[in-house]
């Protein structure tokens, strides 16, 4: 397993990585699922009046899959912790969700994922304040037909809001939304006979 740590407007010192490797390195070797890899980037906010300035986002590619966490805290090391937890967390269920189902006899086709992100510096947020009213990025994906529920599963995986996919039982576009009162909602097209 190959994990990379890079820091953006911070120094990552030899006592950071060591703390990556042995946390986050941990937390998912324990998984065990091959290929992975693992990225790490750590930055510091620089605004004052935020309380817990260390950011940690953590990026794992496994099977053609994204788990992606990002998580706060008042030092580094504090986040990097609460990184390694969330991110066994998500491996946990990424296990048996996508893993264990395929061992259950669930085709390949079925379960197969959508194209993923190639590039880490994709899922980083500018840092910049932008204008509401402008289109500030644009962003190209291919769409895999998948079910709804592989949607679902492939929505809390990337942690996004959102998720675009082709209904594999419709072959329209879809897009799964997570609702501001909880649980999730599905946009569909309405279909002209």
């Amino acid at each position: 397993m190959e994990i990379t740590v890079s820091g953006r407007k911070t120094t990552v010192t030899d006592a950071l990585r060591a703390h990556v490797d042995e946390k986050i390195g941990t937390a998912v070797k324990v998984f065990d699922i091959e290929p992975m890899t693992v990225d790490v980037v750590l930055r510091y906010e620089k605004n004052p009046s935020i309380a817990q300035p260390a950011i940690v986002e953590v990026t794992v590619r496994c099977r053609g899959y994204v788990v992606r966490v990002a998580e706060h805290g008042s030092d580094m090391y504090l986040a990097i912790d609460a990184a390694a937890d969330k991110i066994a967390r998500q491996l946990r269920k990424f296990k048996t969700k996508v893993v264990d189902r395929r061992q259950r006899g669930e085709s390949a086709a079925e379960v197969a994922p959508a194209e993923r992100v190639d590039d880490l510096a994709e899922l980083i947020e500018p840092e910049e304040e932008e204008p509401d009213d402008l289109l500030v990025r644009e962003k190209v994906i291919e769409i895999a037909p998948m079910t709804e529920e592989q949607a679902l599963v492939e929505t809390d995986l990337i942690g996004h809001d959102f998720y675009v996919f082709e209904n594999s039982l419709t072959g329209v576009i879809n897009v799964i939304y997570r609702r501001k009162n909880g649980g999730y909602g599905i946009i569909k097209p309405k279909l002209t006979a």
